[in-house]
């Protein structure tokens, strides 16, 4: 057992060498704490948002605190080369990187986003089938608090390879309104109702200002397309979606603007409902007779 002992040939571990690398792991340590607030605020003093600065400040830590380690080792085991230790953590990372590979590709997805920074937290986007506000942005997923109060989590990778519409991207958006005008009413005199009421909206911006087109005509309407910029924010754009339509119905009920309808009724005439309600007592006549037979024998 000795001598077997003594032929393995153990890395020369001396007390001073453990010092000096506990030494270096915790000034390591220390070093990547300040860099991380130096980046942090580096980044944030370049106008970067707060999720980014946070999140490539622990990373550039990470970094530090990993080379500190690798000096420690290095240190603590002089028989253990730089060389080497790259070379089994080269091996780790591949070992890694199959074993987790959505993880790490949502990762790299989250560095590309916090990169671009497009969008930041508190900003409202819809992605697929979620809509809702930005509450934090990671390194693997965003989370987004539907506008029903719901949480959902966003893979980085889902974000970044489909398409996302970020509704706070500017700080005003444009709305819609389908209204169906009569045919027969002064169709230039109703356009000039609904904008003027429009104007009268304070959710309704003055610049651009709102406007009213003609866009297709029905049986017996023509569709008046009202639009109007407002607040970027959903809860912005629905209340002015509301004001709109409620102020454009009250002005054509002022201005006597008749609303049109494509739905018809029919008036039957007196033949008509004699013949109808003959028709009807025949269908009532054959169901009698029909039950008398099923009842006898």
């Amino acid at each position: 057992m000795n001598e077997a002992l003594e032929g393995l040939e153990l890395p020369p571990v001396t007390p001073v060498g453990v010092a000096l690398g506990l030494a270096v792991l915790v000034v390591g340590v220390a070093l990547g704490q300040l860099v991380r607030l130096l980046v942090a605020r580096a980044l944030a003093w370049r106008g970067r948002s707060e999720s980014s600065s946070r999140v490539f400040g622990r990373l550039v830590s990470w970094l530090v605190t990993l080379l500190a380690v690798g000096a420690a080792v290095t240190i603590t085991f002089p028989s253990i080369r730089p060389v080497n230790l790259l070379g089994g953590i080269g091996v780790v990372s591949i070992a890694a990187g199959i074993a987790f590979q959505t993880v790490l590709g949502n990762m790299f997805a989250g560095i590309v986003i916090l990169t671009r920074d497009r969008f930041r937290v508190g900003d409202q986007i819809s992605v697929g089938e979620h809509r809702g506000t930005v509450v934090q942005m990671g390194l693997t997923s965003t989370s987004v608090r539907t506008f029903d109060g719901r949480l959902v989590l966003v893979p980085n990778g889902t974000l970044h390879s489909e398409v996302v519409t970020v509704q706070t991207g500017f700080e005003r958006v444009r709305s819609s309104v389908l209204v169906d005008v009569a045919d027969s009413a002064d169709l230039d005199r109703a356009a000039r109702v609904a904008v003027e009421a429009m104007r009268a909206v304070p959710q309704v911006l003055d610049e651009p200002g709102p406007e009213a087109f003609l866009t297709s005509i029905g049986t017996a309407t023509v569709q008046l397309e009202l639009r109007f910029w407002s607040g970027a924010r959903q809860l912005e754009t629905k209340e002015a979606t509301h004001a709109v339509v409620r102020e454009v119905l009250a002005a054509f009920a002022e201005h006597e603007v008749e609303a049109g309808s494509d739905v018809y009724t029919v008036d039957a005439g007196p033949r008509l409902a004699r013949l109808l309600r003959g028709d009807q007592d025949r269908a009532t006549g054959a169901a009698e007779g029909s039950l008398r037979q099923t009842e006898d024998p």
